[in-house]
């Protein structure tokens, strides 16, 4: 699987992959990136193509976070995307095993989820406009 998430939107791109090597990891971040944006990563060696302001930690050097402008806020790091893996997992959890054939479904629910923030009066009038009933 594949994704990325908005430090600031806190928006998400999640896709189930048959590989992660780096011709995939780098066209998923450039289709959901701004060229503009600053891309934080691991050390995996995959992720070295990507054409974005790109800061990297070192986990195999037990480095988990880094201050790089010494402000006091360690500005580089990873933890906003363990957290969105970590929200997957407890998402699927309750379903006791998905299978393969049906994970992409299971994981556009979870990201609609996740980017909707909160169901409201706009959205569920969408929701019933795009549905007619005849009787």
């Amino acid at each position: 699987m594949l994704g990325t998430i908005g430090r600031s939107s806190g928006q998400i791109r999640l896709r189930v992959v048959h590989t992660t090597q780096a011709k995939t990891l780098v066209r998923h971040v450039h289709r959901f990136t701004w060229p503009n944006c600053h891309v934080f990563t691991d050390e995996y060696e995959s992720y070295q193509g990507i054409q974005r302001q790109h800061s990297t930690v070192t986990h195999g050097s037990k480095e988990w976070a880094r201050d790089d402008n010494e402000d006091d806020v360690f500005e580089v790091h990873t933890n906003s995307a363990e957290g969105m893996w970590t929200g997957l997992r407890n998402f699927l959890r309750p379903f006791r095993g998905v299978s393969k054939h049906f994970m992409s479904g299971y994981v556009a629910i979870h990201e609609f989820r996740v980017n909707l923030k909160c169901v409201s009066p706009a959205f569920i009038s969408d929701l019933v406009a795009v549905h007619s009933f005849s009787i």
